[in-house]
């Protein structure tokens, strides 16, 4: 065999090789994600981060922390909507159904009542709807949207907590804790709280955008609900113009996180959460949040787009 040709064989042969290795080998560069992501973190010192990247269809994913359980705060309406959509799947429930709408909810701890204040709820406007019937797809737009308490809790007594944490499991989200509505004191002193990890909602919102959480139907209108999300300082704040995310946020006193489908413009789908704690002062938080954002953000572009196949 002339020496040339062999040569040739040699070249073709390992790059074939190459190739197919590059095909099963998730991004090289998640070890610099990591790195970046932590070096960012570690600029506030005392704060507890959990974060899940999964860029779907791919085996490119990060999780740091992803199993550390965090106070759920408004994140739990997420599995509150999933449910409530799974009702209407099943035929039990119409969107357009008139709930009437009350300010009164029975502590979990003892059933004793106690209602919501309406200056500390990030939605005044349903306040001037009490007493009178509102459709449950207005309701659930507030609930995500505005993240509305008095929504919220006219809401889960109308899904029932324990089912919606029942069908959490059912979709592979083993951690996340969904026990009540929100400003239940009783039930806040007594430790019996909502609970979540970035890797439960990581799951959960890719069952949304993969149409596994309910029916393909439900799961559009889940997401469309998610798109017109009003507080978008987290995940969205430092992406490119055009950049689509349905998400959902949640704060408390030292808690504030933050659960996408980012829908970059010109780039794959991924799912991004990140859950902190420990950070006092809201806007430094968010400002991390979307700091991470960035960073992920340009990870997903720049990350060889290859399918892993079942």
């Amino acid at each position: 065999m002339p020496f040339i040709f062999e040569r040739m064989i040699t070249f073709f042969a390992a790059l074939a090789f190459a190739t197919n290795a590059a095909a099963i080998t998730p991004a090289a560069s998640s070890d610099s994600l990591a790195a970046q992501i932590r070096a960012r973190i570690a600029e506030l010192p005392g704060a507890e981060v959990g974060l899940a990247y999964h860029r779907l269809g791919t085996g490119d994913s990060l999780y740091l922390d992803a199993d550390k359980s965090f106070h759920a705060a408004s994140t739990m309406k997420v599995p509150i909507m999933i449910q409530l959509f799974r009702r209407v799947d099943a035929g039990g429930l119409s969107l357009d159904y008139p709930l009437l709408l009350v300010n009164q909810f029975g502590s979990i701890v003892d059933g004793s009542p106690y209602s919501l204040e309406e200056d500390v709820d990030s939605d005044s406007s349903l306040y001037k709807l009490v007493g009178t019937r509102v459709p449950v797809r207005d309701l659930i737009t507030h609930m995500i949207t505005r993240s509305s308490n008095l929504a919220t809790n006219a809401l889960v007594a109308l899904a029932n907590a324990a089912a919606a944490e029942s069908t959490m499991r059912s979709l592979g989200a083993m951690k996340i804790r969904v026990l009540r509505g929100v400003e239940d004191q009783k039930a806040f002193d007594a430790g019996l709280n909502n609970t979540t990890t970035a890797r439960d909602l990581s799951i959960i919102l890719s069952a949304i955008q993969e149409n596994t959480a309910a029916s393909p139907k439900s799961c559009e209108a889940m997401r469309n609900v998610l798109l017109e999300q009003e507080f978008n300082t987290g995940i969205p704040a430092e992406l490119p113009p055009g950049t689509r995310v349905a998400h959902k946020t949640g704060w408390i006193t030292g808690i504030t996180h933050d659960a996408a489908i980012v829908y970059p413009e010109h780039g794959p789908v991924y799912v991004l959460v990140v859950l902190t704690r420990g950070i006092q002062d809201e806007p430094t938080a968010q400002k991390l949040i979307a700091d991470l954002s960035r960073i992920v953000y340009a990870h997903a572009m720049e990350a060889p787009r290859i399918s892993i196949k079942s």
